[in-house]
C-alpha cells in the first residue's frame, strides 16, 4: 500500500510519496517492504499508489526489474478513474477493491497485504506459516507498544489461543484502553496491529463485496472479525511505524549507534535499492562520531557526529554536524556558477535537523532551533517536534540563523 498523502511527514512528502521518502541515506521507505518481500522468496507484487507518485514510480522501475528466467514482477497500480468508478482511492481496502477484478484473476491461495512507510526485517514465510498452522481466515502481525503509543496504533485483544477477540482503532478515550491492558506486560501493555495481514484469497475477495467501508485497520478488521476467524501473529523484531517526523528522525539517527536496534547490515537479509554505480566517498582531516555515510560523499575538515550523510553530500570545511539527517543531492553540481552550492557551506552548524535532497546552505549558517519551536512552516524549512526540515532544493543563504 503506496498510497497515502503522507500530511504526519509533511514537508518529506511536499513533492514525493510517503513511501519514497529516503532513509538511511540511499534507500526509499519502499524498499524495505519489497525487499522483505524478496528475501520471503514472495515475487508477484503490487503497489497501490496514488498521492504524488511520480518519484516513487521512478524509482521502482528503475530498482525492481526481474529478469526473464524468473517469474516475479514489481507492478504498480496506480489510482484510475474508470466507466465503473469515477474516485480515487478512499482509504486502504477501497484501494484493493477497485483492482479487485484484477486480484480475483491471480492464481493464488493468500494474499499479504503490506505498509509502504515501516521499517523492520520480517521473514514473510513465518508469518504466512502461522497463518496456516493456525487455520486462521485472516492474520494481522501484532507489536507490543507502550500505553503513550496507543493514540496512533490499532490495538486489539486476543485470547489464550492468540485469536482475536477486540480490535479498535487509534482509541483516544482512557477507558476504553484499559479494557485492552495485556495483564502481564507492565512496560508494553498493549498489542497494536502492525497494518500487516494475510488474508485467505475468497475472504478477501468476499470481505470486500460484503463490508463496503473504506479501511483496513477501521473498517474490515472489526467487521471480518464476527464472520471469520482472525488470527494474531507476535513479531518479536525491530519495528518502527515512519509515521512522523519525529519517528523518521529518531529511526534515522539510530542508524548510527555503533549496537543499533536495527540495521542495513545483513548478508542473509539485504535491503535492496537503486544501483548508483558512485564512487567512495572522500573523506579529509575530519572528525567523525558514530555516522553513516553513503557513497559518493565530500568530507572535507569537517566534524560530524551521530548524523547519517545521504549520497553525493558536499560538507566543507569548518561545518559542525550534531543529529543531522543529510538527504543528499540527486547530481553533482559545477560549484563555480552557484551562489549558494549545492551541499554544506564553510563553517556552518546544524544541530537536531533534516536536510531534504539537494538542500543548499550557505556559509556561517546556524540551523540550531534558536527560538525553540515545535512547529512552524515557510517556505524554505519548517519545525515539527523541535527538529528543522529544511526543505527539497532550498536555498539558506549565508549568515542565516534558524
Amino acid at each position: 500500500m503506496g498510497g497515502g498523502q503522507g500530511t504526519r511527514l509533511w514537508p518529506l512528502t511536499r513533492f514525493r510519496a510517503k513511501p519514497a521518502v529516503p532513509i538511511g541515506g540511499k534507500y526509499r521507505l519502499v524498499d524495505v517492504p519489497l525487499s522483505n518481500c524478496i528475501n520471503s522468496n514472495l515475487k508477484e507484487i503490487y503497489v497501490l499508489t496514488q498521492f504524488n507518485s511520480l518519484s516513487l514510480h521512478r524509482h521502482i522501475f528503475q530498482t525492481y526489474n526481474f529478469d526473464r528466467f524468473s517469474s516475479g514482477l514489481v507492478e504498480i497500480l496506480a489510482a484510475q478513474q474508470t466507466n465503473d468508478n469515477q474516485f480515487w482511492f478512499q482509504g486502504t481496502a477501497d484501494a484493493v477493491r477497485q483492482y479487485i477484478d484484477h486480484f480475483r484473476q491471480l492464481d493464488v491461495d493468500q494474499f499479504i497485504i503490506l505498509a509502504g512507510d515501516h521499517l523492520y526485517r520480517m521473514d514473510y514465510r513465518e508469518f504466512i506459516k502461522t497463518h496456516e498452522e493456525t487455520g486462521a481466515d485472516v492474520t494481522i502481525s501484532t507489536y507490543p507498544i507502550t500505553a503513550e503509543q496507543v493514540p496512533g496504533f490499532g490495538i486489539l485483544k486476543v485470547d489464550e489461543s492468540g485469536r482475536i477477540k477486540r480490535f479498535i482503532e487509534k482509541p483516544q478515550e482512557v477507558d476504553i484502553r484499559d479494557e485492552y491492558r495485556l495483564p502481564d506486560s507492565p512496560e508494553k501493555p498493549y498489542l497494536a496491529s502492525m497494518g500487516i495481514y494475510v488474508f485467505n484469497r475468497e475472504v478477501l475477495l468476499d470481505a470486500l463485496q460484503t463490508y463496503k467501508e473504506d479501511d483496513f485497520g477501521r473498517d474490515i478488521i472489526p467487521a471480518a472479525m464476527k464472520d471469520y476467524k482472525v488470527q494474531s501473529f507476535l513479531f518479536d523484531g525491530y519495528w518502527e511505524d515512519i509515521g512522523t517526523v519525529a519517528t523518521f528522525f529518531r529511526a534515522n539517527v539510530r542508524l548510527t549507534s555503533t549496537k543499533p536496534p536495527f540495521t542495513f547490515y545483513d548478508d542473509e537479509h539485504p535491503f535492496y535499492t537503486r544501483p548508483r554505480s558512485l564512487p567512495g566517498s572522500r573523506i579529509s582531516h575530519s572528525e567523525i562520531h558514530e555516522c553513516l555515510i553513503n557513497e559518493g560523499c565530500y568530507i572535507n575538515n569537517a566534524k560530524l557526529s551521530n548524523s547519517v550523510i545521504g549520497i553525493r553530500s558536499v560538507i566543507h570545511e569548518g561545518a559542525e554536524l550534531d543529529h543531522v539527517v543529510v538527504m543528499g543531492a540527486d547530481h553533482y553540481a559545477n560549484h563555480h556558477q552557484e551562489a549558494v552550492p549545492l551541499g554544506i557551506g564553510e563553517n556552518t552548524l546544524i544541530r537536531n535537523a533534516i536536510l531534504d535532497k539537494d538542500a543548499r546552505i550557505g556559509k556561517n549558517v546556524q540551523i540550531i532551533n534558536k527560538d525553540k519551536l515545535e512547529f512552524y512552516d515557510d517556505d524554505r524549512y519548517s519545525i515539527r517536534d523541535g527538529v528543522v526540515i529544511v526543505s527539497k532544493g532550498a536555498v539558506i543563504p549565508d549568515g542565516t540563523i534558524i
